[in-house]
């Protein structure tokens, strides 16, 4: 059975959503549709890739995964459907898959929008009807030309260093306003010393129950990056930061 993802910023207030099933649904009749999720706040790339980059693999090979967080929609950036590690994605060129396509061999087309495209919804004009022609078991090649450019990465959410300072920012806040960070592990040592903006947060904890309630802490997260919380509580609004707010872990 085909299986097909789905993560936008549309939100399920308007009818955005339904309509792009519908059309799933039309052209892959049966097709399992799974909602990531919808609430993606509107155009915030760094969260739909972390979203992306920790769920797509959590599938079974084959699935389809449209992925529509598209603040240039009708502009020049590309159209795409692309495989890789046995999976496909569908969805606009400007950096939402960077966590999928690093480190793994691409093969990817450009999507040509049909006449009767609207300009302002590629989600359900172009992406969707790509996204259930790989889910009923078309050829790649047969949805468009090769694409032959580098596709789109996002530089901020890659770590760098300044001396002894490796400096990150927070790449998505949860409902819990626990904020994800660019950090990875090889890059924070047990050492380290976190900070976010100027307040210290200290060394990385393993959980919450790490810390009284009420306390700031760092940790690995289940996603594979380094977040910070405040225990029972929501660090996003104690150090009132969110998405590209700085984190950095200090080496000596």
């Amino acid at each position: 059975m085909a299986i097909i993802t789905l993560l936008t910023d549309y939100g399920t207030t308007d009818s955005y959503v339904g309509e792009i099933k519908g059309v799933l649904l039309t052209l892959c009749p049966g097709a399992t549709l799974v909602d990531l999720t919808h609430e993606i706040h509107p155009g915030d790339l760094l969260s739909a890739a972390y979203v992306l980059h920790r769920s797509w693999h959590r599938f079974p090979a084959g699935t389809v995964h449209l992925a529509v967080v598209d603040p240039g929609v009708g502009t020049s950036r590309a159209a795409l459907a692309f495989r890789t590690r046995e999976h496909s994605f569908v969805g606009p060129d400007n950096g939402l898959w960077s966590g999928v396509m690093h480190g793994a061999p691409v093969e990817a087309v450009t999507l040509a929008p049909p006449p009767q495209a609207a300009p302002t919804f590629h989600g359900r004009d172009i992406f969707a009807p790509a996204a259930a022609r790989l889910a009923r078991g078309e050829p790649l090649s047969g949805l468009g030309e090769r694409f032959l450019g580098l596709p789109r990465r996002l530089s901020a959410a890659v770590p760098h260093y300044e001396g002894k300072v490796v400096v990150g920012e927070v790449i998505y806040v949860d409902r819990y306003g626990n904020l994800v960070t660019s950090l990875t592990p090889e890059f924070v040592p047990d050492y380290a010393v976190l900070e976010a903006e100027s307040l210290v947060i200290g060394p990385l904890r393993t959980t919450f129950g790490d810390v009284p309630t009420g306390g700031l802490l760092a940790y690995i997260g289940s996603g594979g990056q380094v977040e910070i919380a405040v225990r029972d509580g929501s660090a996003a609004r104690r150090l009132g930061l969110g998405v590209g707010g700085r984190v950095r872990a200090r080496l000596g």
